[in-house]
């Protein structure tokens, strides 16, 4: 893999007409109006991130994450919806997406980065067995 042409830049809310095709891709049931909705108010959100992942100039990847800070952690990005466009899978393109994230993290002194994943997405957690992350708990969720 050639790094030369990947980069990482943090997204904004101009971006969203670039994210969703990406994000419509980690599951089949997303509405597109519905994700639009929701990541218009996630960019409201003062602590809330957006990267992109490019390779030459074109949006192939995009994650999100809050900082938080937490009683067991410190100062933490808490990381979700990890989404590298299927035509770009299996390259190690997430692994420099992974490591360029954790290198912005470290330059302003978080901690941790914290991540969920779904349960039955065992691909996803094997690679991030492989990028040193442990499994600490579980994440309940109830519907309101």
């Amino acid at each position: 893999m050639s790094t030369d042409q990947l980069h990482i830049k943090l997204l904004t809310k101009e971006d969203i007409p670039a994210v969703l095709p990406i994000i419509l891709q980690l599951n089949k049931e997303y509405k597109e109006v519905l994700m639009q909705v929701y990541l218009n108010e996630m960019f409201e959100y003062k602590t809330y991130t957006c990267f992109g992942l490019f390779l030459n100039n074109q949006l192939i990847g995009v994650t999100s994450g809050w900082t938080t800070t937490k009683l067991y952690s410190g100062k933490q990005l808490e990381i979700d919806n990890v989404v590298i466009d299927y035509l770009h899978r299996s390259k190690s393109y997430g692994n420099f997406f992974e490591e360029e994230i954790e290198a912005w993290c470290k330059s302003r002194n978080y901690k941790t980065i914290e991540l969920n994943t779904y349960v039955g997405n065992s691909r996803s957690h094997k690679f991030y067995f492989n990028q040193g992350y442990e499994i600490i708990g579980y994440h309940f969720e109830k519907e309101l």
